[in-house]
């Protein structure tokens, strides 16, 4: 097959890290793999062996159009099957080439519960028929766009977001090696991640901890990932946490070395708004680590039994998850995060999610073809 991603920007994020994933997956398959990028290149982006083609879009009409002819142009002259659009810009994006005939299949796929207000759910319903198909990464966004009209059922097909397991095994030797590096000592290690987003509610964890903290005094908080508005050693914005506080939290900034942080955490913690299928939190789980988590999105799908899960913005209920975890015996720990491992390789392996996406593209070009020759 001939498969052309679509996607806004490739900066560091779980959307544009599943994508890269799977592309490469299809890659080794065999099947001719392209990726379009509506932004400039970032001085920090997911790299890949891929061909990457960046149309570089700009805000004025110009610029919009003059990316857009560029699409064209490139779709023609590598005549994908399929083209997939992931996250809003870029779905709208590939919906609209459909109607330049650069490309003869478009699916978009929605990955969060919240992609923008109702201009934009219109603009996905208005745009419907030019998509083939619409998956979702969890049930709980398909059932949210679908409420909201953005999309239909029939039209909805929920395929979760995957993680290579392989690359998160322990590994006693490098653990002891970053936790000396980040003076870690025998404390407890709760880890973090995420861009410095509203959507990830890095205030309520913060109000968390420092309940938690003074109780059990050999903790530490480090959260990984860019910051936006922050201040102090980037904290976000909203919340003014007391000096103690500051000197047990770690803001490591954007790290690439995700496996290994997760191999020196003791245990992972989401405190999200609102979130599509966190990969972040399969990460964890892979990695073999207790994962408290706000229940948002698709979180209770991806954890199933294996985590603590608590409300949304209820930094007391998390700080009791948090404690709780804290307190478990080491063996209980252990198990707990067999569990989680244990559920990602049965459900959330990325090979086996690689060969559901070539089962279902080839099943829509083969129903789609089906259907152009009897229109013919």
């Amino acid at each position: 097959m001939r498969i052309a991603y679509l996607l806004s920007s490739l900066g560091i994020g779980g959307a544009e890290k599943q994508v890269i994933d799977i592309a490469e997956c299809l890659a080794r398959r065999g099947h001719a793999v392209l990726i379009l990028v509506l932004l400039p290149s970032e001085a920090e982006q997911w790299a890949t062996d891929l061909p990457v083609v960046h149309l570089s879009m700009t805000k004025s009409p110009a610029g919009a159009i003059e990316a857009f002819a560029r699409a064209v142009q490139v779709l023609r002259n590598f005549a994908p099957e399929i083209l997939h659009g992931h996250t809003f810009y870029a779905n709208i994006v590939a919906r609209l080439l459909r109607l330049t005939c650069a490309t003869p299949r478009t699916i978009s796929t929605i990955h969060n519960v919240y992609e923008g207000g109702w201009p934009r759910m219109l603009a996905y319903r208005l745009t419907d028929a030019l998509a083939l198909h619409t998956t979702a990464v969890s049930q709980a966004a398909a059932d949210r766009f679908v409420r909201l009209r953005a999309v239909p059922r029939r039209k909805v097909t929920v395929v979760a977001n995957a993680v290579d397991a392989s690359a998160f095994g322990p590994d006693v030797g490098a653990r002891a090696r970053l936790r000396a590096e980040l003076d870690a000592g025998d404390d407890f290690i709760f880890l973090a991640a995420g861009r410095d987003v509203p959507a990830k509610d890095f205030p309520n964890l913060l109000r968390a901890f420092e309940q938690l903290w003074p109780h059990q005094p050999n903790t530490q908080l480090w959260l990984a990932g860019q910051s936006a508005a922050s201040s102090g050693i980037g904290i976000p914005a909203g919340f003014v946490p007391s000096n103690e506080t500051l000197q047990r939290v770690r803001r490591l900034g954007l790290r690439r070395d995700m496996p290994a942080l997760m191999n020196a955490a003791d245990a992972f913690v989401l405190s999200s708004a609102w979130e599509g299928m966190p990969l972040v939190v399969a990460e964890a789980m892979a990695a073999g680590k207790p994962v408290v988590a706000t229940d948002v999105g698709g979180v209770r799908e991806l954890m199933g039994s294996t985590g603590s899960v608590v409300p949304p913005g209820d930094s007391s209920a998390l700080v009791m998850a948090m404690r709780a975890v804290l307190l478990d015996a080491v063996d209980q720990r252990q198990e707990k995060g067999r569990a989680a491992r244990l559920r990602i390789l049965d459900r959330f392996d990325i090979e086996a999610r690689a060969a559901q996406w070539e089962s279902f593209y080839s099943q829509w070009i083969a129903q789609s073809s089906s259907h152009e020759a009897k229109v013919v």
